[in-house]
């Protein structure tokens, strides 16, 4: 059996049936399964892969591996391993998997350290967990690195931030970035997944409900759009005037933290920063009021401020933890402030994760053939391959479009025909 570190391989055959269910809603990635084993265009890579160990995930480790890619992975969040999932990947699909559903901090770093010693030549992260070890404490493995993907927006904003300094050791195609990502996984994905696992850790009723939603990006605009969809009044929190302007024309109200916190019943974060809600806002929160993350990082609510506030503390549901202040009003987070659709429920359904996964397929693909010519930074998805997942997608939903006329790609290129 090869190198893992799981919860129990006796769940394999659980995680098997679970994987099937929803490669059922992935076509895309299914017919490049089938053209990688053909072509083999991964064949003898190491590729070390840190992302959420779900079904969805399983799918692309099993495309990835038809390509003849050699796989290590580990968890890119300590609550969103599937435990199945994971023990399906070692027992039945052969892919050194170290990734434990809970597991505690030291056990997470641990686990990346594993995938880091099989000397991966591609790295696929979700949160750029990899790269930045690979940049600090193991930077004796970095030599051998020839590219990587990076799958969320919190992970893009450090590694931009790596090539603006200069440090940044080796390319990164930024998957997240791909329109065939952002449009539907960060958005339809984040927004239903979420409400989700909000629905499932508390069973509270969404209807009449004030939801603010910080952050106006994409993940954000899910979220607010599916919170409206379950009857919630939403509040939209927002930095950046271009984005607070769209969430008005889209029918939310806008408003500063400070000023909605006392009102509010369910507060989501969507940011990707830090301590969006803090000890101010806790101090006037309501009674009762639940406060979930959906950023990759539980870093955007200030927990250490609500221990610190906090007179007693105790867990009352799965992922529902009460904190009750010196008043006697309760505040309850949920999921230790950890990505709640992923952590409470199964994050983002396979048919949105068919393209996201199609990206990274094909990221890794693109980066083996053109690492040599690629400088040192953060490139995007190249338009032809985001173009030609979308193609796919609409193919596999039956969806047909137009294609241009000579006379109409001639009048789109022409400056002089004119009206």
């Amino acid at each position: 059996m090869v190198d893992h570190d799981v919860k129990d391989t006796s769940l394999a055959a659980a995680g098997v049936l679970r994987i099937e269910w929803a490669e059922k809603e992935m076509p895309v990635l299914a017919l490049i399964r089938e053209r990688f084993a053909k072509e083999r265009p991964l064949e003898g890579v190491r590729v070390g892969a840190c992302l959420h160990v779900t079904s969805e995930t399983a799918s692309l480790m099993r495309t990835l591996a038809a390509g003849g890619a050699r796989l290590a992975l580990c968890a890119s969040n300590p609550l969103s391993t599937q435990d199945e999932v994971a023990a399906a990947l070692v027992v039945e699909y052969g892919v050194s998997t170290f990734a434990i559903k809970g597991e505690d901090r030291e056990t997470y770093y641990r686990h990346i350290q594993s995938v880091i010693d099989s000397r991966p030549q591609i790295t696929m992260d979700d949160g750029a967990d990899v790269v930045g070890m690979l940049h600090t404490e193991r930077a004796d493995a970095a030599a051998g690195v020839i590219g990587g993907t990076e799958e969320t927006t919190t992970g893009v904003i450090r590694l931009k931030s790596m090539e603006q300094q200069g440090v940044l050791r080796y390319p990164i195609v930024a998957v997240n970035e791909a329109m065939t990502k952002h449009l539907f996984d960060n958005r339809y994905g984040t927004g239903q997944s979420t409400m989700d696992g909000i629905i499932r850790a508390t069973n509270r009723m969404i209807a009449g409900k004030t939801v603010v939603v910080a952050g106006y990006g994409w993940c954000g605009r899910g979220v607010a759009m599916r919170a409206k969809g379950h009857g919630a009044d939403v509040v939209v929190l927002e930095v950046d005037p271009l984005r607070a302007l769209e969430a008005i024309m889209d029918g939310y109200r806008v408003m500063p933290m400070a000023e909605v916190a006392p009102a509010a019943d369910i507060f989501v974060t969507a940011t990707g920063d830090i301590h969006v809600i803090r000890k101010e806002h806790f101090e006037v929160m309501k009674d009762g009021a639940i406060v979930a993350n959906t950023g990759h990082f539980n870093v955007e609510i200030d927990i250490p401020a609500l221990e610190a506030l906090a007179v007693a503390r105790r867990q009352v549901r799965g992922f529902v933890e009460e904190f009750t202040l010196s008043d006697g009003r309760n505040i309850y987070l949920l999921a230790e402030g950890r990505l709640i659709n992923l952590a409470a429920a199964e994050g983002h359904p396979s048919s949105v994760m068919d393209m996201s996964f199609a990206n990274q397929a094909l990221a890794a693909e693109y980066m083996v053939k053109n690492a040599a010519a690629l400088e040192k930074r953060v490139y995007l998805v190249p338009t032809d391959i985001d173009e030609e997942i979308a193609r796919m997608k609409l193919a596999s939903l039956g969806a047909g479009i137009d294609a241009l006329t000579p006379e109409q790609a001639e009048y789109l290129a022409s400056w002089s025909m004119g009206t």
